[in-house]
């Protein structure tokens, strides 16, 4: 069986290769199309919001926690309006530092798709002192010289 082949502006990947990707990488993404609907996330196993299919096709509101509507609303509507085109913050999460970036995507004509939204656990990033990344840095190049 021939695998569909996707076409990006940048190259071209099978389409078992683009899940294979999003299934392995640490972010996590959500797309929301311009109607504010989940129409697509990411399906890794180290999500630290976890999705299921239920949550597709609905409204970006009816996923997300009640307390972060006020600001889910806010962002998407400065986002709809060309006021913002990136918004991003970190936040401490269940005993882990996480950062969510959301990102307006735009068609070439410059009109309003919807928006990806990029959650990471940068924890691991956050605990570690300049002094320990040289370690880290250090013990990298030694194992691949």
């Amino acid at each position: 069986m021939e695998q569909q082949q996707i076409n990006l502006a940048s190259g071209s990947l099978k389409l078992e290769q683009l899940n294979a990707i999003f299934a392995t990488i640490d972010q996590e993404f959500d797309f929301i199309d311009e109607n504010d609907i989940v129409r697509w996330y990411s399906n890794n196993t180290q999500r630290l919001f976890k999705r299921d299919t239920s949550k597709l096709n609905q409204h970006v509101l009816a996923v997300h926690p009640a307390h972060s509507a006020g600001r889910v609303k806010q962002v998407l509507a400065e986002m709809h309006d060309g006021a913002t085109g990136k918004v991003a913050m970190t936040v401490p999460i269940r005993g882990k530092q996480v950062h969510m970036a959301f990102y307006a995507l735009h068609n070439p004509a410059g009109e309003y798709v919807g928006c990806i939204e990029v959650t990471e656990d940068i924890t691991e990033y956050t605990k570690t002192t300049k002094f320990g990344n040289m370690l880290k840095l250090l013990k990298l190049t030694k194992r691949y010289k």
